[in-house]
């Protein structure tokens, strides 16, 4: 079988390519094309776009990147059209997606989409046109399957890829001995995963930092963007990490998490957290109007209660986040409030291995 995938940032790329994975147990003669990043390449993918070419966030961001974006769009059609593919597989990156999944449908191919927009939490219409477009929706957020279900539209919740990640990672024993720590309590800072959020987010956190003594700041800095986004931590004295993430929440007492994947895996590795957002003036005041869900962490979504306090654009200051973060770095009945709650979304989230589950009903569908 010939499958053509599309994924448009990290996190997509890193799950897209454990799908590929695990449709490689199930298919004896599996051909992968499409646009993603590193780890699909190494996967066995070969790219025609790399998502580095698309990397953007917030409503400005993309109206100044249109151009970039419409000239991959139509470099992507032309080559699924060349390729012939059996199936499209599109993983999160929803605006984008969605028009692949309309072009794809267009032309009879079938659409598979795993990790889906976010219609429930804004333009939920959209539900109604992804469920004309698209053959197979795979959910990873337990309340999903509810949520389609008011469309007439039963689908599968396949478990959560992050737990997954999580389930395989081993601890690296040298990893204190290596940065020089495990003397104080280690504090957690994850400013984001894209240059944009970076920028945004971490000045913040840096600043917030002088206002605690006893403990061992630490940034949680991604590979794929250049050391230099980290320079302001770097400057402070603070300890920088890369690639290391799951190791620093492994021995973290505390964390600050911008909002987005990070406060699940946070979560999971039961780190009590403070999460934190900001964009710019443009995006925030469109997406206040456009999203319709009471918060914006996935931990508080899952759980359906506020279980950590979430720290949204004015709101994000250094003065705030210290403290709501002294109270839970100190105060042991907040610190259990959170823990407990942490329990109630890892039940919720369950055990199912999110990308073997997917692949096994893809194959299937195809063998039909």
């Amino acid at each position: 079988m010939k499958y053509y995938l599309i994924a448009g940032e990290r996190s997509g790329d890193l799950h897209a390519s454990n799908l590929i994975y695990e449709i490689k147990y199930l298919d004896s003669n599996p051909i992968f094309r499409g646009m993603g990043g590193d780890y699909m390449a190494e996967a066995g993918c070969y790219l025609n776009v790399h998502f580095k070419e698309m990397s953007m966030m917030g409503f400005l961001e993309v109206v100044l990147g249109a151009r970039k974006v419409l000239t991959n769009l139509q470099k992507i059609k032309r080559d699924i059209l060349e390729f012939n593919p059996d199936a499209i597989i599109l993983v999160d990156f929803g605006g984008f997606n969605m028009k692949m999944a309309a072009f794809a449908k267009q032309h009879l191919i079938p659409v598979h989409y795993y990790i889906p927009p976010k219609v429930w939490a804004w333009n939920r219409d959209r539900a109604i046109k992804l469920k004309k477009m698209v053959d197979g929706l795979y959910t990873i957020l337990p309340f999903e399957p509810e949520f389609f279900s008011r469309y007439n539209w039963e689908v599968p919740y396949v478990g959560n890829p992050v737990r997954d990640e999580i389930a395989k990672f081993k601890p690296s024993p040298q990893f204190l001995e290596r940065y020089v720590l495990g003397k104080k309590p280690i504090i957690a800072l994850l400013p984001g995963s894209r240059k944009q959020e970076v920028r945004i987010m971490l000045g913040l956190m840096v600043k917030m930092v002088k206002q605690f003594v006893g403990f061992d700041f630490v940034v949680a800095a991604v590979d794929n963007l250049a050391p230099e986004e980290y320079e302001e931590a770097n400057s402070h004295g603070i300890k920088v990490v890369t690639g290391g993430t799951y190791d620093l929440l492994t021995h973290a007492h505390a964390a600050v998490v911008t909002s987005g994947t990070a406060t699940l895996e946070t979560a999971l590795f039961h780190v009590p957290q403070v999460v934190v957002y900001k964009t710019s003036m443009l995006t925030y005041a469109i997406g206040k109007n456009l999203v319709k869900v009471p918060y914006i962490s996935l931990v508080n979504l899952v759980a359906g209660k506020k279980v950590v306090e979430e720290l949204i654009q004015g709101e994000y200051t250094a003065d705030i986040v210290a403290q709501h973060l002294k109270a839970i770095a100190e105060d042991g009945q907040a610190r259990d409030k959170i823990l407990d709650g942490y329990k109630e979304v890892g039940q919720k989230i369950g055990t199912k291995k999110a990308s073997q589950e997917t692949a096994r009903l893809i194959v299937n569908s195809l063998k039909v």
